[in-house]
């Protein structure tokens, strides 16, 4: 007589990342059996846009699945079950035969400023912040999709489906058509009383309210594996796929983001920080989502750009190594400039700006050059451009009466030793490192843990991303990026009033 099959103990989470699409394997209680991924596109056209192609995620999921079940001892047959995550609200528009219309409109677009203000002149603005959540910028899904009305009247006529990132792979994987608790959040349509979609602010986009699928909860059942899905991934037909996760507060979980005074800085293709809360806190320099854990919400800010523009300036400089990484060796270069990079200062609003100034006429600059600068000065900028933007992230946090005191940094960027050192000095504070950097997908995959039964703590992710290194400020750069950190934050103000005459 043959031996019963072992009971399926391995989760998949799935990250739809804006410059990568990475997926991990997770055997319970908590071994990382493997991690595929594939390189993500982005297009800016034009000053200020972030497009990409839905397609093109969908090709890197395809290929990303296929490499894990490959590599899982029990293929598909272990499985339990699978979460898909990614950044938010990216827009995907459909047509009433689920085709895409036209390149998602990235979270990081900056398009609609014109949008923004016009819902600005027809709302109250604080009524709308008390109740939506989030306030009128240029993260609404109503300013992008009045853009599209505006200048792409075709599409928008086609429209029949509007969702996110990950609510897209999610269709391509089960069929069904629904959008994340965190999406409809942040795309402004949902309204706080009673956490439902709202027909009235689904209106402001102009669109019908069942053009936004129904809503659904992270770590509920919103379908299974379908045939065709099956057949393109190698994952077994029926698998159950739970509701999905906005990428940063998937790390925010990963990191153990769950008590007041805990702070994530995640450095992907954007820059996110998290924090945790017990009450709804809006505040209209920031954005507020759920937190993943039942109960808990999770105030946070982004910078439109911070690994994205690592790699244009990478791709654009080069490196003097021709065989090696540009961003490895653009990093040993700039660990031999001078905290504050011998007066050379970046903005790094090469894609406008969310959080905290929502500016999307904001751009990107580099002040105080002269001929003796070289590619060095110009990397080491930029990335304390970005610690700058988290400092200033941090400061408004403290105003709102989240002072933080324990700061954990996860994803891509956080290889880079340069980087995060600069960081810990910018901020004055220690920063923990994660020993796995692909905080998204791990929380992702903690979800279909909690919803395929496999656990029911959420803080066990904690097996998955355990601590790595403590980096400490050092004291000697404290007064050097305290003057760079105030030029930072004056240089916007002076140049605000010239990006607004583009």
């Amino acid at each position: 007589m043959s031996a019963p099959a072992a009971s399926p103990d391995t989760v998949i989470g799935l990250d739809i990342g804006t410059t990568s699409t990475i997926g991990i394997a997770v055997r319970m209680p908590g071994e990382i059996v493997h991690v595929a991924s594939r390189p993500v596109s982005l297009s800016s056209p034009h000053p200020g846009w972030a497009e990409e192609d839905p397609a093109e995620w969908w090709t890197n999921s395809v290929a990303v699945l296929k490499e894990i079940v490959a590599a899982l001892p029990g293929g598909g047959a272990s499985l339990a079950g699978l979460c898909v995550t990614g950044m938010l609200p990216a827009v995907v528009l459909l047509d009433a035969a689920g085709n895409v219309l036209r390149p998602s409109i990235q979270q990081s677009d900056g398009r609609v400023g014109a949008e923004v203000e016009a819902l600005k002149a027809e709302l109250d603005e604080a009524a709308f912040l008390a109740r939506a959540g989030n306030g009128v910028n240029q993260q609404l899904v109503a300013a992008k999709l009045r853009w599209i009305a505006r200048h792409e009247a075709d599409v928008f006529a086609r429209i029949a489906t509007v969702f996110g990132s990950y609510d897209y792979v999610n269709y391509r994987l089960t069929g069904r058509r629904a959008v994340e608790q965190n999406w409809a959040l942040e795309a402004g349509f949902t309204d706080l009383s009673d956490n439902r979609i709202a027909a009235d602010l689904v209106a402001l986009a102009g669109i019908a309210r069942d053009a936004v699928p129904d809503r659904t909860v992270t770590h509920e059942l919103m379908g299974h594996v379908s045939a065709e899905a099956a057949a393109a991934t190698g994952l077994p037909e029926g698998l159950p796929v739970f509701g999905g996760a906005a990428d940063h507060i998937a790390s925010a979980l990963a990191a153990g983001i769950a008590a007041p005074g805990d702070v994530l800085l995640k450095f992907g293709g954007a820059g996110d920080i998290v924090v945790a809360t017990a009450e709804a806190t809006p505040d209209p320099r920031l954005y507020l989502d759920y937190h993943l854990v039942p109960g808990l919400y999770a105030p946070n800010g982004c910078m439109a750009a911070s690994g994205s523009a690592l790699n244009w300036l990478a791709g654009l400089i080069g490196a003097e190594d021709g065989d090696e990484r540009p961003h490895v060796a653009l990093d040993r270069l700039a660990a031999s400039v001078p905290a504050g990079s011998d007066g050379v200062l970046c903005l790094p609003y090469f894609l406008g700006e969310k959080t905290p100034i929502h500016d999307p006429l904001a751009r990107g600059t580099f002040t105080g050059l002269s001929l003796g600068h070289g590619k060095g000065h110009l990397w080491r900028a930029l990335l304390e451009a970005v610690a700058y933007g988290f400092r200033h992230h941090l400061d408004v946090l403290v105003e709102m009466g989240h002072r933080p005191t324990r700061v954990f940094a996860s994803d891509g960027g956080t290889r880079s030793r340069v980087w995060m050192q600069i960081v810990a000095d910018v901020v004055g504070l220690p920063v923990r490192l994660l020993d796995n950097p692909h905080g998204s997908s791990v929380g992702a995959a903690w979800v279909a843990a909690i919803g395929s039964g496999l656990s029911s703590d959420w803080s066990g992710v904690s097996v998955l991303a355990r601590h790595g290194d403590l980096i400490e400020p050092d004291p000697a750069n404290r007064a050097v990026y305290d003057r760079g950190y105030a030029r930072y934050r004056a240089a916007y103000e002076a140049l605000k009033p010239v990006f607004a005459m583009d």
